[in-house]
C-alpha cells in the first residue's frame, strides 16, 4: 500500500472567501453569520480557503508505474499509470484509500467539478451541487443540493468517492463519512497548491496524462505572466484596489491577493488579512492606479460615487476594470487564466 505523507503546516490565520456552511447531523441547515452572509455572491463562484492540512503532493516513483511508449503506438511519450491500492491524506488529515480508479464520483464544490471535467471525467461524475455552472455539461448533472446538502441524494447515488473543498467544513465531512461515504477534501492555500491538487486528481483517477496537460498549461500561463512582470520597472509598478463583493476588499492570504502580487503590482489592501469591509480613508490614502471589481456583483458607479473617491487616480483616469468572478475565485484549473486576465487589466500593453 502506498501512503502519502503530508505534514501539517502553519499558515497565517485568514478569513474564508466563501460562505462557511455549517451542518450538525444529517438534516441540518447551514448557518450564515456576519461577513459570510454578505459574501453570498462570492461563495456562488468560489470554494474559498482555510487553515487545514496541506494539499497532497503528486505521487513519487513508488506510487506509479510507467508504460513504455513502444507499447502504445498512438503515443510518443511515456504514460504514468496509478498503482492501486493508493492511500493519501486529505485536508482533514485523514488517510483515504482508493482500491481502484473511482467510476462514480460526486463533487460538492464548483472548483472540484471544474477540475474533474478538465481531466475528462464527465462520464464518471454522478452528482454536483446547484452552484456548479462550468463547464456547461455540469449544469445537467444530478444535483446533490446547494448550500444545504441533499444527503439522501448523495447516499442514493452510491458514489465511490465524494470530493469536497473548503465550502464543506470538516464537521460536515465527518457527518458524510458517518453515513458510510468515502470523502476526500481538497483545500489549497496557494496557486502552487492548486496545481498539486490537479496532479493528485490525476493520480486518484488514473488520469495522469490528462492532469499533466492541464498543469503544463497552468504553468505556461504563470511563466507568461512572470516573464512580463519581470520586465516592468519598479517605478512603473501599479497600486491596485480590488472589490469583489459590494463594500468588501481582499488582503493577504487569499488567491486574489496572490494574483495581484504575481502580476507585479501592489495590493492597496495588502496591510490587511483576508476579507475586509472597505476602509475608504485608507484606500483614498493609498490612491490606487487601477481598480478591479467583480463583474457579477459590483456596480462600478457605486465605487466612483463614493465620497472622496473622485480624487483617486484610478477613478480620475477611468482605470476601473471588471474581472470575471469564477476565473479568479475558484481554486481550479482556470485560476491561471484568471492570473492572465488580472495582469492584462493592470498592464494592458505588456502582454501579447
Amino acid at each position: 500500500m502506498n501512503v502519502y505523507k503530508v505534514e501539517k503546516k502553519t499558515t497565517e490565520v485568514k478569513t474564508s472567501s466563501s460562505i462557511d456552511s455549517r451542518y450538525a447531523g444529517k438534516w441540518s441547515r447551514p448557518i450564515l453569520t456576519g461577513a459570510a452572509a454578505l459574501l453570498l455572491t462570492l461563495s456562488l463562484a468560489a470554494c474559498g480557503q482555510a487553515q487545514t492540512a496541506e494539499a497532497p503532493k503528486p505521487a513519487n516513483q513508488a506510487t506509479t508505474q510507467t508504460a513504455p511508449a513502444s507499447e502504445n503506438a498512438q503515443s510518443s511519450n511515456e504514460v504514468a499509470k496509478t498503482v492501486y491500492p493508493l492511500t493519501l491524506k486529505d485536508a482533514t488529515d485523514t488517510e483515504v484509500t482508493f482500491d481502484a480508479a473511482p467510476t462514480k464520483i460526486i463533487s460538492l464544490a464548483p472548483s472540484e467539478t471544474e477540475a474533474l471535467f478538465a481531466l475528462g471525467l464527465d462520464e464518471q461524475i454522478v452528482g454536483v451541487t446547484e452552484n456548479d455552472d462550468y463547464p456547461e455539461a455540469a449544469k445537467s448533472k444530478p444535483k446533490m443540493g446547494g448550500f444545504e446538502l441533499d444527503t439522501e441524494a448523495i447516499v442514493a447515488a452510491q458514489p465511490d468517492i465524494v470530493f469536497v473543498a473548503d465550502v464543506t467544513d470538516d464537521a460536515t465531512v465527518e457527518s458524510l463519512r458517518g453515513l458510510g461515504l468515502k470523502v476526500f477534501k481538497f483545500n489549497p492555500d496557494t496557486l502552487e497548491d492548486v496545481i498539486n491538487d490537479m496532479d493528485a486528481y490525476g493520480e486518484i483517477t488514473d488520469h495522469q496524462a490528462q492532469a499533466t496537460e492541464v498543469t503544463d498549461k497552468m504553468r505556461a500561463d504563470i511563466e507568461q505572466v512572470s516573464q512580463a512582470a519581470s520586465k516592468i520597472d519598479e517605478a512603473d509598478r501599479k497600486n491596485v484596489y480590488l472589490e469583489f463583493s459590494p463594500g468588501w476588499t481582499v488582503g493577504k492570504g487569499e488567491f486574489m491577493d496572490e494574483l495581484i502580487r504575481m502580476s507585479g503590482a501592489k495590493n492597496a489592501a495588502a496591510d490587511t488579512t483576508g476579507w475586509n469591509e472597505v476602509n475608504s480613508e485608507q484606500i483614498i490614502k493609498q490612491n490606487p492606479d487601477v481598480i478591479l471589481y467583480s463583474e457579477l456583483s459590483v456596480d462600478p458607479k457605486s465605487i466612483e460615487d463614493r465620497s472622496g473617491w473622485s480624487n483617486i487616480a484610478a477613478v480620475k483616469n477611468h482605470q476601473l476594470f471588471a474581472i470575471e468572478d469564477n476565473l479568479v475565485s475558484r481554486p481550479g484549473p482556470r485560476l491561471t487564466e484568471g492570473l492572465v486576465e488580472v495582469f492584462k487589466a493592470i498592464y494592458p500593453d505588456q502582454l501579447q
